[in-house]
């Protein structure tokens, strides 16, 4: 058994390497371009894979990704054929978008983008309300989808969950499949999208999503640029449909500076920061991927290649 990890990214050799030399010094961990004989290769590590990919290592097990999303793999012909595909379960990643939808909804809830119309006097015409008077919806309820539903159930929201299957989690509504989704819609005053990125959840963010929320409802993603329709945002909030959007991903990153989303107040933009894997908390996950694999034990993050995630 052979582990190969291929750098990509500049804070590979810096955090990534020295991190995984560690946790994997009692393993034959080897850093690429230095392979050995493909043969021995049983676990392949990294952010992409890459021409030849496909029939370069005979004895592939599984393909740990760095990234939390995988559509860069699925479908992708360079795919190592045969292998496990394992996207990563960070809790460090994990606690980061946490934090972020979070820190969004709490900013659209007490109405923090309206606060300069209330600055002239005379003061005290808006009345805070609870958090239990507005609903959080969230479109996707994998581990990130639920682990933000139970941080906003402890902080008294009203939180519903769309994913395909039910769900059970103490305090969240919970709504599954197509017939379900306007229900869903129009009772949810934040939404907060944190779909995987397939060809059935592509453009799912769009003028007809849109009308189905209540008038003045909030968005929030952190999934994939391609989930949303860009110019259905930009009509939603011209004419108040949509009373403020947050955006971490775009269609094309980094935004282009004459993009419309630059212009207008009322969508806020951060440059892909949500949610990144750390090195941290995530070559111990790595590591037990590993050893669950070998044990014979399904391991976190496997993902199914027909559903997509």
């Amino acid at each position: 058994m052979a582990i190969l990890f291929r750098p990509f990214l500049p804070i590979d050799k810096t955090h990534w390497i020295p991190l995984l030399q560690q946790e994997l010094k009692d393993l034959d961990f080897r850093v690429w371009p230095n392979i050995g004989d493909p043969a021995d290769i049983t676990y392949y590590m990294g952010w992409e894979v890459f021409e030849g990919d496909i029939d370069a290592y005979p004895n592939l097990h599984a393909f740990l990704s760095l990234r939390a999303g995988v559509e860069r793999f699925i479908g992708n012909p360079n795919f190592p054929r045969n292998a496990k595909l394992i996207r990563m379960i960070d809790p460090g990643l994990t606690e980061s978008m946490v934090e972020y939808v979070i820190s969004y909804v709490m900013r659209f809830h007490r109405e923090h983008d309206k606060m300069p119309e209330y600055l002239e006097p005379p003061w005290g015409r808006l009345l805070p309300k609870r958090a239990g008077a507005t609903s959080v919806g969230l479109m996707g309820m994998g581990h990130i989808g639920q682990s933000c539903a139970q941080k906003l159930v402890s902080l008294g929201f009203h939180v519903q969950g769309w994913s395909q299957s039910k769900k059970n989690i103490d305090g969240v509504k919970s709504f599954a499949g197509h017939s379900e989704l306007d229900t869903f819609l129009s009772s949810t005053d934040i939404l907060v999208c944190i779909l995987p990125l397939t060809p059935q959840t592509s453009g799912i963010l769009n003028k007809d999503l849109f009308y189905k929320l209540p008038k003045g409802a909030a968005i929030i993603n952190v999934a994939r640029g391609k989930h949303l329709i860009e110019e259905d945002l930009v009509s939603a909030i011209q004419d108040g449909q949509i009373g403020v959007a947050a955006l971490d991903v775009f269609r094309k990153e980094p935004l282009p500076k004459d993009h419309p989303f630059q212009n207008i107040d009322l969508i806020l933009t951060t440059p892909h920061i949500a949610g990144i894997t750390s090195p941290d908390t995530a070559v111990p996950v790595m590591r037990k991927t590993i050893t669950d694999i070998e044990s014979g034990h399904l391991p976190d993050g496997l993902v199914d290649i027909e559903k997509g995630y």
